[in-house]
């Protein structure tokens, strides 16, 4: 079978689970990528724990990918705090001041991409095409024609770019992009700690670098460090004794001694937001859309709500026995999405530039910005229903 509803280019986490989605509406998808279906059936451990809203966990569970995660793999989120400098004061948000028992969940990232694929491998809706990239492909009002490096031409109604911050197939249909070097790396690893996190996380914006740390399970930790790539080096190379004693130290030892228990890697950050999400017969999803800057945590939670309205939109015309590809369609699909990520993407943005902005003024606002979040409740409902997702 070379025909298909929906053509997917890009198997990462979102691709995927929108493949699941549109197969559970009934639509048949192929998925195009490079890898093997080995490997994303068991990808390898890659430093990331990816955060989970509540909105999230539903669209997991709907796709039959929640129930495939390991329980002892899944961390509850109950406090976050946001700390500036060495200042005591934080900015706090609690469970409690929610109506959910947790703020959100945290996973490893190779485990959510393990439970997504293993819940599509067996669907007979779904086609995977592994070890395949797109050569080319060529839209018209007759439909999707794409050329696989294999020499395989595949025919589709829709076409759906998921392939990264740096989207080939989105730079082919002419969709521009804003792309934010911000110049600096992320580095993360699994730690390990005397006293109990208490499932708190915290993100410490200390003048020249980042540190985030997330609960895990047990007395284990992720640590996320981000700071100039040029000083990116030193600490990849840094021995685990020394790295351990740092971070302690960094922490104000609030988990007492800590010792690194994995590897470290590192991630170039950069972020970007396509100025249009769809043409004739295409759509983007997922970071190919967006990219968001890792601070917010909500990246793979904004490409789960971009299919979750993808698949809502195309599912509503085709059960009013309409063609769900047109571009009627993928303009309301744009204008939804765009609307859910453009504030929070210019947002976060900002917000990064003003915690790690070394003038005296940006050290005021930041004060400012944490005691006017804690203390006007509406501003910090805001921020929290953000960080849970509960609708």
């Amino acid at each position: 079978m070379n025909k298909f509803d929906i053509i997917i280019i890009g198997s990462g986490p979102v691709g995927l689970s929108l493949a699941k989605s549109l197969s559970n509406a009934n639509f048949s998808v192929c998925v195009i990528d490079r890898q093997s279906a080995k490997d994303l059936s068991s990808p390898p451990y890659d430093g990331r724990e990816v955060a989970i809203t509540h909105f999230s966990k539903r669209i997991l569970k709907d796709i039959g990918s929640w129930d495939l995660i390991d329980e002892s793999c899944i961390s509850e989120l109950k406090e976050a705090k946001v700390v500036n400098g060495h200042s005591p004061y934080s900015l706090h948000f609690d469970f409690e001041d929610t109506n959910q028992s947790t703020l959100g969940y945290l996973i490893p990232n190779h485990k959510i991409k393990s439970a997504i694929f293993n819940s599509i491998i067996d669907d007979p809706m779904i086609t995977f095409k592994e070890q395949s990239s797109s050569k080319s492909f060529l839209i018209n009002l007759d439909g999707v024609e794409v050329e696989l490096d294999s020499g395989e031409t595949i025919h589709g109604e829709l076409l759906v770019a998921a392939d990264g911050r740096l989207s080939g197939s989105r730079r082919q249909m002419g969709i521009p992009a804003e792309v934010k070097d911000f110049g600096k790396t992320v580095i993360v690893c699994k730690m390990n700690h005397e006293f109990d996190h208490e499932n708190i996380a915290y993100e410490c914006f200390h003048y020249g670098r980042t540190l985030a740390v997330l609960p895990m399970v047990g007395k284990q930790c992720s640590v996320v460090i981000t700071v100039q790539s040029d000083k990116a080096k030193d600490i990849l190379d840094q021995d685990d004794t020394v790295f351990s004693r740092d971070i302690a130290e960094r922490f104000n030892h609030r988990l007492g001694k800590m010792s690194i228990a994995s590897e470290k890697f590192s991630y170039p950050l950069f972020a970007s937001h396509a100025d249009h999400f769809h043409a004739e017969r295409f759509a983007l999803v997922g970071d190919a859309s967006v990219g968001m800057h890792p601070v917010t945590a909500h990246g793979f939670n904004l490409g789960l709500r971009g299919i979750d309205t993808l698949t809502r939109i195309l599912n509503e015309a085709k059960s009013n026995n309409e063609d769900f590809y047109t571009k009627e369609n993928l303009k309301k699909y744009n204008q939804t999405h765009q609307m859910n990520t453009r504030t929070l993407y210019y947002g976060t943005n900002l917000i990064v530039d003003l915690f790690n902005s070394e003038r005296s003024f940006a050290k005021f606002m930041r004060r400012f910005a944490l005691r006017l979040g804690n203390n006007v409740w509406p501003i910090k409902k805001m921020i929290m229903d953000q960080l849970t997702e509960t609708k």
